[in-house]
């Protein structure tokens, strides 16, 4: 029942970390993006990237609530599913931010 409890906390500031993004804002919570030089953020959209990014935590979040119910239910393929789309989310975030120049902004 611990691990639940701790899914849920954990559900929370990702939760409201995601609406920030999906909003278009809050570009300076993203790490790399932040730590960018001036010249290479004028390059990207920024709105569109954090949009992403906040779809992208939305799923997280889903996948954080189906592991804490796993656990309050004892359901393992509940867990199996959670584990599963964590995973998916995050390899499909990387794969979609490093490959093409889907964020850059058209002239």
């Amino acid at each position: 029942m611990g691990g639940a409890i701790v899914c849920l906390i954990l559900l929370i500031p990702f939760f409201i970390f995601a609406s920030v993004l999906s909003k278009g804002k809050g570009a300076f919570l993203l790490s790399g993006y932040n730590s960018m030089p001036a010249g290479k953020k004028s390059e990207i959209d920024e709105a569109a990237l954090c949009k992403f990014i906040g779809k992208i935590m939305y799923g997280i979040c889903l996948s954080l609530l189906l592991l804490a119910v796993s656990e309050m239910m004892d359901h393992q393929v509940l867990l199996f599913i959670g584990l599963f789309l964590f995973l998916s989310f995050i390899v499909f975030a990387l794969v979609c931010t490093k490959t093409g120049n889907r964020f850059k902004k058209q002239p």
